[in-house]
């Protein structure tokens, strides 16, 4: 989590330097509004790009933990069932 803020705060100073930077230059309005949301894009596909790859790893660690409990199960029962007729009790 903490590398997660560490990368949105020097997107933002980025994303901030980099418009304060293309406002201050001397360039006609259209063609800094235009490098604004060039910028602006890349910006959001680099965003949604590391959201995928984070979603992408709390899937694969949830469908694992998931895959261990239900092997944890598994042998619970395997176990209850070898004590039970160990033990003499019926299994119903």
């Amino acid at each position: 989590m903490k590398s997660g803020k560490v990368f949105l705060g020097i997107l933002a100073g980025v994303s901030a330097g980099a418009l304060l930077g293309t406002l201050f230059a001397p360039r006609k309005g259209k063609d800094t509004w235009k490098k604004i949301a060039n910028t602006s894009k890349e910006y959001a596909d680099t965003l949604s790009k590391k959201l995928d790859e984070t979603l992408d790893k709390f899937t694969g660690k949830f469908k694992k933990a998931k895959e261990e409990a239900s092997e944890v199960a598994r042998q619970a029962k395997v176990k209850e069932e070898k004590l039970k007729k160990e033990n003499g009790v019926e299994i119903s």
